[in-house]
């Protein structure tokens, strides 16, 4: 299996956020790590364009050997065709070559080397399935306490087929989380965007599937770090 970490200089949400310092070492260091501690990985590849991303990912054991072209890093451009030239890379000039893709968004530090192993036998034991992706149960629901406007008024994003009167009564829902990607080789080299094709998901606790793309949502990370029982 091989490990994807895409992490371009211009990040928007949060400027600089793959190198920026989280309870005390850049964010990029957390995937790292995660990465290089799963036992399912046999080869981890950082993509980026951006000279200090590459030393941060160094630094923490990761050879940094080429960098991700401009026309791959731009915020208008799809991660598939990064994630597709990493691969392409290691295949070509590392002679590694994956039955398996998973890749790791940076911005979910709280991540366990657990999440990605389950991903991967999922698809490892479900033929039918050409990807697989992490989740979580869902803060909100469209059934019952997500809308959408029509002008002035709004309505529920789903129309229950009876009104549901409690929360708990609402159909179950997930969140999709960047955490973890698994794609099957063949079916990375197929698609044109992700979630293209069959997808299974992975449901993993809801706090490791935050992803820290907002000042809040960076707060509330380090705040979970200084608990104990989510280290790892």
């Amino acid at each position: 299996m091989l490990a994807t970490i895409c992490a371009r200089g211009g990040s928007q949400g949060i400027p600089r956020k793959n190198v920026r310092q989280m309870n005390g070492e850049p964010l990029l260091a957390y995937t790292v790590r995660c990465a290089l501690a799963c036992s399912a990985v046999g080869h981890v590849v950082v993509s980026t364009d951006d000279d200090e991303i590459a030393s941060v990912a160094e630094a923490y054991g990761i050879r940094v050997s080429f960098r991700r072209p401009a026309n791959l890093a731009s915020d208008t451009i799809g991660k598939i065709g990064a994630i597709r030239h990493a691969t392409a890379y290691v295949e070509q000039h590392e002679g590694f070559r994956p039955d398996i893709v998973v890749d790791l968004d940076v911005t979910v530090p709280l991540r366990a080397p657990d999440d990605i192993t389950e991903c991967v036998q999922m698809l490892t034991v479900r033929p039918d399935l050409d990807a697989v992706v992490t989740m979580y149960e869902a803060d909100r629901n469209p059934y019952y306490t997500m809308v959408e406007a029509e002008g002035d008024r709004v309505r529920l994003v789903k129309q229950p087929a009876e009104g549901i009167i409690r929360r708990q009564d609402a159909p179950l829902v997930y969140g999709l989380s960047g955490s973890v990607f698994a794609f099957r080789r063949s079916s990375l080299m197929s698609v044109a965007h992700l979630y293209e094709g069959t997808w299974g998901g992975c449901v993993i606790p809801r706090e490791r599937a935050i992803e820290a793309d907002t000042e809040l949502d960076w707060a509330l990370v380090e705040l979970l770090m200084t608990r104990d029982d989510l280290r790892h």
